[in-house]
């Protein structure tokens, strides 16, 4: 997607070999027209897929799926990192280490909104290691619902992510992928 490619190399900042900051248009403050395009680059890529749900982690992938729930015209579910009072009853839980925050944590969804029925596209903002990705699928085939599919806003091609995706025979589709992000400069896959 050329528009976001665009818009990685104009306020995407490298602070260091592996992390990307795109904090002023994607994961801190939210460039809305932008978020637009990408939920729309979703929905075609995805639109024969039959979707009924979007599946995503908080918290930056929120903003992501529903931009692109608008398009499909379907619920988004969010997949909390901590449990609270306003979940009620069972929960299909995962255990995901976090690449970003260094720590592990359980994700989980409320069981009353994914079924069997359900036939999932899984969005998020960033691919790297893949962990948040595999616990989201292990929600997913918990519930017995369809994965249709992974969307992801920013690949980053140079660690094995998509690979471990690929060998679950994940329907993947990454709209930017970084190849290299050596010496603060950014390479596109």
């Amino acid at each position: 997607m050329e528009l976001l490619k665009q818009r990685i190399l104009k306020s995407g900042h490298v602070s260091s070999d592996n992390v990307l900051k795109v904090d002023s248009f994607l994961n801190h403050q939210l460039d809305i027209a932008l978020l637009s395009e990408i939920g729309k680059e979703f929905h075609r890529i995805f639109a024969s897929d039959n979707i009924t749900k979007i599946l995503t982690v908080e918290a930056s992938g929120i903003a992501i799926a529903s931009m692109a729930g608008m398009y499909f015209n379907v619920p988004v579910v969010f997949a909390k990192k901590n449990q609270s009072k306003n979940i009620e009853g069972d929960v299909f839980s995962s255990s995901v280490q976090s690449f970003t925050h260094g720590r592990k944590y359980d994700i989980i969804v409320s069981k009353k909104f994914l079924s069997p029925d359900d036939r999932i596209l899984i969005l998020d903002d960033f691919l790297a290691r893949g962990n948040a990705m595999l616990g989201l699928i292990d929600i997913v085939e918990q519930s017995g619902a369809k994965l249709c599919g992974a969307g992801i806003v920013i690949e980053k091609g140079f660690q094995d992510g998509a690979d471990l995706l690929k060998k679950k025979n994940v329907n993947l589709h990454s709209l930017a992928i970084i190849k290299s992000m050596e010496n603060g400069k950014l390479v596109f896959g």
